[in-house]
């Protein structure tokens, strides 16, 4: 009688367990997609917000003179002494190394005009 008690507890465990087992890798699987979805998030909004940044009081040159890449940089600002490159970021983003690329090249002064013509 004492073995069927104890074959029956230790199945119970047993199903327990795998049920908890399961209830733990679906949570994973859930906090993983929140991840994922609240790093799209991010992206998503930060996207939508550097269209609007140059029409905000606070930024530093016209915006009819500004001009909308998106990539691999934000912009460019057309000055009437200069030409400014322009990446917008928020929160804790940094430059990729696309961009840090690109940046060196600008403060290295290896930046060049070349016109085409087509005939």
């Amino acid at each position: 009688m004492l073995v069927v008690v104890l074959s029956i507890a230790v199945a119970a465990l047993i199903l327990i367990l795998i049920f908890l087992v399961k209830k733990i890798l679906a949570l994973r699987q859930q906090v993983n997609s929140l991840r994922f979805d609240k790093s799209s998030q991010s992206v998503r909004y930060g996207k939508i917000t550097e269209q609007f940044l140059p029409f905000m009081d606070d930024f530093p040159f016209e915006p009819d003179q500004f001009r909308f890449l998106g990539s691999p940089i934000d912009g460019i600002a057309f000055g009437e002494d200069g030409i400014t490159f322009c990446e917008f970021k928020a929160g804790k983003s940094k430059l990729n190394e696309k961009q840090r690329r690109i940046k060196a090249l600008v403060e290295e002064k290896k930046v060049k005009w070349k016109e085409f013509c087509l005939k």
